[in-house]
């Protein structure tokens, strides 16, 4: 039988993020609101509201060149979300920094405008992580 992604209730496409410390950072996407889907020995299948993302302990496998920090230079992973504000709360209870503070974004949708209320985070390794509510 061949292998079928939706068996397992996984998305389409799931990036995995190599990290330095596992435990720090698992600790951090727990905190973020992401919920395990599975674990294993320095690996997590993480979910969010349906947006899936995998972390695991760097090991040199994977890896294609040099790891600098911060990890994922170019590229920002957005989440949907219906609860911004009480995340923010957490973040910053948590004693967390912000990248770039909650703003508002009006955005052309093909004829439309559309608006979102977002900020940015970066994980422990750097990885830049966006988190948007819709506004209109």
């Amino acid at each position: 039988m061949p292998f079928n992604a939706a068996t397992y209730n996984w998305a389409p496409c799931v990036p995995e993020l190599l990290v330095e410390d596992f435990q720090t950072s698992l600790r951090f996407y727990r905190l973020l609101g992401f919920v395990d889907q599975y674990q294993r020995t320095n690996f997590a299948y993480l979910d969010y509201h349906g947006a899936q993302l995998m972390i695991a302990q760097r090991d040199n496998y994977w890896e294609t060149g040099a790891m600098e920090r911060p990890f994922g230079r170019g590229i920002n992973l957005q989440f949907a979300t219906h609860e911004l504000d009480a995340l923010l709360a957490r973040l910053n209870q948590a004693g967390i920094a912000l990248y770039q503070p909650r703003y508002e974004k009006w955005r052309d949708l093909g004829g439309t405008q559309g608006g979102s209320a977002e900020f940015l985070v970066q994980d422990p390794d750097g990885y830049l992580l966006r988190f948007l509510q819709t506004i209109a």
